[in-house]
């Protein structure tokens, strides 16, 4: 049990230490780029290929993780952010960062990516029983997004105090980027310290060879989740937490450290609504809340653009992020609930990976829209939109396929 305790308390740790960095350079990089040089219609275009790298790998090492060992692939990963940090830093030639972003692990939104979550997920399924399963991912939830906000605050003020110091804004946010780099060397540390209780169960009736992306008897309802999420995914690819940082330094000519202030306080009240939904599941079932707190956050994310002033603005935003996150906990409780133990580390890599696929496309055309003077709002609408489809399409889909806890 106190082995258990150890290993749930660093899958914890390395979950803060992780949206911490991501929620530190989610501010700053498309700053960081546009200030080496870069037009938006390259940011927006290695925006997406960051995405589209992160899918091919994390896709690799998620569906091998159950057999190869899910502590080893948890190093890896570790390494590639540590790579892609290092990398960052130290080049601004547009190829070079091109390349680092598509091999490494870096966030663009503030939001997971990389092969972690979906392992940890599964080595914290097997660590505890169903019913604990999503209050255990609620506070799992909670802490990371505490820990971006708490990231996106900081690189803020970070920024901006190197910047009255009398730092160059490129070389203040290139000082973000080493933190990065940094934060991926004791992930890496930290992974090495797992016991094998994260590790799957050995079934040796689960026939491998006919295993496909590391899938088996889980292979049907995995594959129709991935295509939902691959649609959430897209429509939110449209407003990661960098593309949003540009929008409302434009619209509004917020400075870089009011910026990082609205996302710590966007952060902690994802964290918190994330919180809240498993106590909602545990009464509505997990389908009902990710599906019935999701419409309301994407009707007010599409109001977000129509506010005429920063307050106004800001304060739907928030309103918004107080609800937006429910789905999330719920979500990733819902797939490791319906697959086999030994799918599990497969099944979140898969319906991540979709996620990251969707999410890869929108920058780019995202991008191509802030460039507009008629469309620089219009990824919250389209956001927005797609979002709702998702979520009916979900309901449609699943609401009769009960997880163990609810039968």
């Amino acid at each position: 049990m106190q082995r258990t305790q150890f290993d749930i308390s660093l899958l914890f740790a390395t979950r803060i230490a992780r949206l911490f960095a991501y929620g530190f350079v989610s501010v700053v990089l498309v700053l960081y780029l546009s200030t080496a040089g870069l037009a938006t219609e390259q940011i927006g275009l290695l925006l997406t290929l960051t995405l589209v790298g992160d899918a091919a790998i994390s896709l690799w090492l998620t569906t091998t993780a159950d057999r190869m060992g899910r502590r080893r692939t948890l190093v890896i990963g570790a390494g590639l952010m540590l790579g892609a940090g290092v990398a960052f830093v130290l080049t601004q030639n547009v190829l070079l960062l091109t390349l680092a972003a598509i091999v490494g692990v870096i966030s663009p939104s503030g939001n997971e990516i990389g092969p972690f979550l979906s392992i940890e997920q599964a080595g914290l399924s097997q660590l505890v029983p169903d019913k604990r399963r999503t209050q255990i991912f609620a506070w799992y939830n909670l802490v990371g997004s505490f820990a971006t906000a708490t990231g996106a605050l900081v690189a803020g003020v970070t920024a901006q105090a190197l910047q009255g110091s009398g730092w160059t804004p490129l070389d203040s946010y290139r000082a973000v980027l080493a933190g990065y780099a940094l934060i991926g060397a004791f992930m890496l540390l930290a992974f090495v310290g797992l016991s094998p209780a994260v590790e799957p169960p050995h079934q040796p009736s689960a026939q491998p060879a006919r295993r496909f992306l590391g899938l088996y008897q889980s292979r049907t309802i995995v594959l129709k989740l991935s295509a939902l999420f691959a649609l959430d995914a897209f429509a939110g690819g449209f407003i990661v937490q960098s593309i949003v940082a540009f929008w409302f330094s434009v619209r509004f000519g917020a400075d870089i450290q009011t910026i990082g202030a609205i996302f710590f306080a966007a952060n902690i009240l994802a964290g918190v609504s994330a919180l809240l939904a498993a106590r909602i599941a545990a009464r509505f079932g997990l389908i009902n809340t990710m599906v019935f707190t999701h419409i309301p956050s994407n009707i007010l994310l599409m109001l977000v653009p129509l506010m005429p002033t920063l307050p106004a603005a800001v304060a739907v935003m928030l309103v918004r992020f107080s609800i937006s996150q429910m789905d999330v906990p719920t979500r990733q409780s819902y797939t490791m609930a319906v697959v086999a133990p030994d799918e599990r580390s497969a099944a979140a890599g898969v319906t991540g990976i979709a996620r990251s696929v969707g999410a890869a496309v929108a920058p780019a055309l995202s991008g191509a829209l802030l460039a507009g003077t008629l469309t620089f709002s219009a990824p919250f609408f389209i956001a927005g939109g797609l979002k709702i489809v998702y979520d009916l399409l979900l309901y449609r889909s699943f609401k009769s396929t009960k997880p163990p806890e609810e039968q």
